[in-house]
């Protein structure tokens, strides 16, 4: 007769421990993705600035305004392409955090929702008479929230897609316009010569 309340029992401190390790799981994906995107921070403002002195030098170097305007021009499409890079990097560490954070949530949900149900089979073994139609409906409630839950995933990882194409999609736009507005100013500068 104590055996239900001591089912229930282990299996609120298992749900606990589950809940607990898919915390630390996300904790540990978060500072990963941080990391990763501290570590490209850094490294793109010390390139950025050592890219911006020695442009500095070129620039002060320079013998007329024809010979500054085209320094200035010809690093024009360097400096999209570096853009690009860095959306790209930045877009791949998102991607790949909210990649992690699914399949972290979704061996947690696939595993909790494996005990749920073992426990409702243990459980409707000791069950009263007459209660098999609330059994039914725990099963049914159970088997609802997993079709919920798929289709959540489905429509969260169609949306994680929708985004990584806009971002390549705005990171080519940018690109073509970059090259664009560098081959005109070297032709304008080449005309003024």
């Amino acid at each position: 007769m104590f055996a239900i309340p001591e089912q229930f029992s282990t299996a609120t401190k298992t749900s606990l421990e589950s809940q607990f390790a898919l915390f630390s799981s996300l904790t540990s994906k978060t500072f990963e993705s941080m990391e990763k995107l501290v570590a490209l921070n850094i490294s793109t403002a010390r390139a950025s600035l050592e890219e911006s002195s020695a442009l500095t030098s070129k620039l002060l170097s320079a013998k007329d305004p024809q010979e500054f305007f085209s320094l200035a021009a010809t690093q024009a499409q360097p400096n999209a392409e570096k853009a690009m890079a860095y959306s790209r990097q930045l877009a791949s560490i998102a991607s790949g955090t909210g990649a992690e954070f699914s399949k972290a949530a979704e061996s947690q949900i696939v595993e909790a929702n494996r005990k749920v149900i073992s426990l409702v089979d243990e459980v409707s073994k000791n069950a009263p008479a007459g209660s098999e139609n609330f059994v039914a409906a725990v099963k049914t409630a159970i088997s609802n929230a997993n079709a919920g839950y798929e289709q959540f995933s489905k429509t969260s990882k169609q949306a994680v897609e929708a985004i990584e194409t806009n971002v390549n999609a705005a990171v080519s736009q940018f690109s073509a316009t970059a090259a664009k507005a560098t081959n005109a100013a070297t032709s304008a500068t080449a005309a003024a010569a």
